[in-house]
């Protein structure tokens, strides 16, 4: 089987150039344009070298080797920087962020080739190496069609009852900066995690940074919480902060649950692409279903969404005569729905005023139950995959 090189470079004629020189040697290439897709298809298509630019808008190719080498999937990859700057202040920070090789442009075609060849002799073929234990978690993403209909408290429960069934490390990441809402109802004072973490350098979000802004909570469970303050939103765009986070969430525990909600990420596509399995939340009317369906659509139209476990969850928030069936939202999604949360103003009052999760009210009610079957569920699934 040929070797697989990734090229990473905002510079399209240099991917192009290299890309047809490797290809003539009976290489396989895959390209990115920028650091992000880089890293991505890096963890995704697992080459057997990277050649990386280091002049790229979204982040410079330092940031993108450290990335790589803190994520285990990535982190013995060869590495072979491919730049225009020939300093040696810079070939030495980039041998300090951990590259293999350091060429500067422009080089002739035969010494590009050499070192690549060197590069790959010195890193065993994965072929010939036994594949070792994943120590990646389990990431779950909780999305709706629209605002409002309970995706976060979908989330927040989801986790717990994964806990308890597991026992395994759970974190519940609300990953919308300037939309969070678990704070406010259990009770903590400036949750601002998310946004301190995206305030980083991309290069400077570890394992050990995002470590420091989880939540410790009485439910055995983590939390990476979002500040509700609108100002925050100024945040969304920080897409390859938000990317870091996301490479860092499932090395430190065995099931992740991110609170997606609606489609306002700017980024939206990437943080479904990390996610397993998709746990979608519709409410039992017409308008609902049809703004479900039309996102079910999109999702598996797109490489982030598609052919991923999809789960439809129904939220009964308030109690009504007249509303659709589970047979019926089956029906109009083309989709078993997995569980009906049944409406519980009084209940939801009450984890109101005691600052605690819905699930946690009665223990032993409806309601928890639920959460139970979804999670059981799910870890069938994770134990499938």
């Amino acid at each position: 089987m040929a070797e697989k090189i990734l090229i990473v470079d905002d510079d399209i004629e240099t991917v192009r150039l290299v890309e047809l020189m490797l290809k003539r040697k009976g290489y396989e290439t895959i390209t990115a344009n920028d650091g992000a897709q880089g890293i991505e298809l890096a963890v995704s298509e697992k080459p057997d070298l990277i050649v990386l630019d280091i002049m790229m808008p979204d982040m410079d190719c330092y940031q993108v080797t450290v990335l790589l080498r803190n994520n285990p999937i990535t982190a013995e990859t060869p590495i072979l920087m491919f730049t225009a700057k020939g300093k040696v202040d810079d070939k030495v920070t980039g041998y300090e962020a951990g590259a293999d090789d350091y060429l500067t442009k422009p080089v002739h075609p035969a010494e590009l080739m050499a070192h690549i060849k060197s590069l790959l002799g010195r890193h065993t073929p994965k072929t010939n190496t036994p594949a070792a234990p994943s120590s990646q978690g389990y990431v779950l993403g909780v999305v709706a069609p629209t605002g409002g209909m309970g995706a976060s408290t979908v989330a927040l429960n989801l986790a717990i009852a994964l806990q308890k069934k597991s026992r395994k490390d759970v974190i519940a990441a609300e990953v919308r900066p300037g939309h969070g809402s678990w704070g406010i109802e259990l009770g903590y004072t400036d949750p601002e995690s998310i946004s301190n973490l995206l305030r980083m350098q991309p290069a400077a979000i570890t394992t050990a940074a995002v470590e420091d802004e989880l939540m410790q909570t009485t439910y055995a469970i983590k939390l990476l919480l979002a500040s509700p303050n609108i100002s925050e939103i100024s945040l969304l765009p920080h897409a390859e902060q938000m990317i870091a986070i996301l490479h860092q969430l499932p090395l430190i525990a065995d099931i992740v649950v991110l609170d997606i909600g609606t489609a306002i990420l700017p980024y939206y596509d990437k943080v479904i692409q990390f996610c397993n399995e998709l746990i979608m939340v519709v409410e039992p009317y017409p308008a609902s279903t049809k703004r479900a369906r039309l996102l079910i659509t999109e999702l598996a139209k797109t490489n982030a969404g598609k052919n991923k476990p999809l789960n439809i969850v129904i939220s009964n928030r308030v109690r009504a005569n007249m509303q659709l069936s589970a047979a019926d939202v089956n029906e109009r999604l083309g989709q078993s729905v997995k569980i009906v949360i049944p409406p519980a103003p009084e209940m939801a009052y009450q984890a109101a005023t005691r600052f605690i999760p819905l699930s946690q009210v009665q223990p032993d009610d409806l309601i928890a139950q639920q959460f139970k079957r979804l999670a059981e569920t799910i870890l069938l699934n994770i134990k499938n995959s």
